[in-house]
């Protein structure tokens, strides 16, 4: 094959909805049985399962004129070990490039949306048939790139997870975790629903959802200043802000230390007191996840690597 140039190519993609149906009921007609049976549009995952794939043919067959493809489904990117040059494409939903970005270094990444009538695409500024312009300008350096913050736990254990939105840390099964926040000098045990850590990217997700809550809260008491997101928490943002979600005062548990803003020159540190089922997981992938129970402390601060979005 006469190939552009010689530079690994990863394409990245995901199950649709019918084929994760699939492989669940082996075939589409039982797929369809099933749907139709409990009132669900059979016609629709099939129309968004079709323009999924078209989208991903039409990648697939200018890539494989371009450089050396490799096509990789998302359930294989944990243990997927990509080259320093690769260059990486993502064709699926905002998710899948938050998850792709935590397992990258210094990569480039395409965001392709293969339905834009479906998905907003934040993270997703191109169709399949831009890749023709695209790919050649970026592999020349030519197309701009955004740097976009992470966030980062690191186990007193020496294990380390990634957030390209946000950080999740408290119960597996979200009831009241317990726990001891160290922040600025402070520390506090509380009980709570859990702590979230965002960065500026995730900004619009959780933590949106939180402080939406609370505004809520603050208009029906009568309270003017309303909590909302910062205008200056950008993808590029140097820091974190986190929110402690339903916190619980008690004879033994405060709720004073609820929001802060984690920056270059600090952390926020928190001491697990759950005998089990404590965990810490990224970007709500909760499968992906680390044992975060009693007596493990965990670091929370800004990630040593920045994940790179071709725009």
């Amino acid at each position: 094959m006469d190939r552009k140039t010689e530079q690994k190519i990863v394409l990245v993609t995901q199950k649709t909805r019918l084929e994760e149906l699939i492989c669940r009921y082996n075939t589409e007609g039982q797929v369809r049985f099933y749907l139709e049976h409990h009132g669900g549009d059979f016609d629709d995952y099939k129309q968004e399962h079709d323009t999924y794939r078209a989208s991903v043919n039409r990648a697939v067959s200018f890539l494989e004129t371009y450089g050396r493809l490799q096509i990789v489904d998302r359930d294989h990117i944990p243990n997927y070990l990509f080259g320093d040059r690769d260059l990486v494409i993502v064709v699926g939903r905002d998710g899948l490039v938050a998850n792709v970005l935590k397992y990258l270094s210094c990569q480039p990444v395409i965001g392709i949306n293969p339905d834009p009538g479906r998905w907003d695409g934040v993270l997703l500024p191109f169709a399949a048939e831009d890749l023709v312009k695209i790919v050649p300008e970026t592999c020349a350096g030519r197309r701009r790139v955004r740097t976009i913050t992470m966030a980062q736990a690191t186990l007193n254990d020496g294990q380390t997870l990634y957030g390209v939105n946000d950080l999740f840390i408290g119960q597996k099964t979200h009831v009241s975790a317990r726990y001891e926040l160290r922040f600025d000098r402070r520390k506090e045990a509380q009980s709570s629903s859990g702590i979230i850590v965002s960065t500026g990217l995730g900004s619009t997700g959780w933590m949106k959802s939180i402080l939406a809550g609370a505004a809520g809260i603050s208009r029906y008491c009568g309270i003017r200043s309303s909590p909302s997101v910062p205008r200056d928490f950008t993808w590029e943002s140097e820091a974190l802000y986190f929110t402690v979600r339903e916190p619980y005062p008690s004879i033994s548990t405060g709720a004073d230390m609820v929001f802060g803003k984690i920056g270059p020159e600090n952390c926020l540190e928190i001491v697990s007191a759950m005998p089990q089922n404590g965990v810490i997981f990224s970007d709500g992938v909760e499968q992906d996840y680390l044992q975060f129970n009693s007596g493990t402390i965990a670091r929370i601060g800004l990630a040593e690597k920045q994940g790179h979005l071709v725009i």
